[in-house]
């Protein structure tokens, strides 16, 4: 079951969504691996990425790059698929916020 939200718009709810996109894509064996594959992320290394905004973004990112694939994970997490763009968004300027 998806991640319980946080206050919208905010950088917890942003990074909250990113982690149950990662959830809906470990369901499925081939979606985690193309994902893996796409980003260059070894799997044995996801784990400790989850803790960096710039992944978490590429995780939405992924999301957002397949519309079908937006379709399902958000019917499956129960959201509208527009809010996906904001928080992806939002990891970004965190990110940059950061450097």
């Amino acid at each position: 079951m998806p991640i319980s939200p946080a206050a919208p718009g905010t950088a917890e709810a942003a990074e909250a969504l990113a982690l149950t996109a990662i959830q809906f894509l470990a369901l499925e064996a081939d979606r985690l691996w193309r994902f893996l594959d796409l980003t260059g992320t070894a799997p044995d290394a996801l784990r400790a990425r989850l803790a960096e905004p710039a992944f978490l973004a590429g995780v939405l990112d992924h999301l957002l790059a397949d519309e079908r694939l937006l379709l399902d994970f958000a019917a499956w997490a129960g959201i509208d698929p527009g809010a996906v763009a904001p928080a992806r968004q939002r990891l970004a300027a965190d990110r940059e916020a950061a450097d």
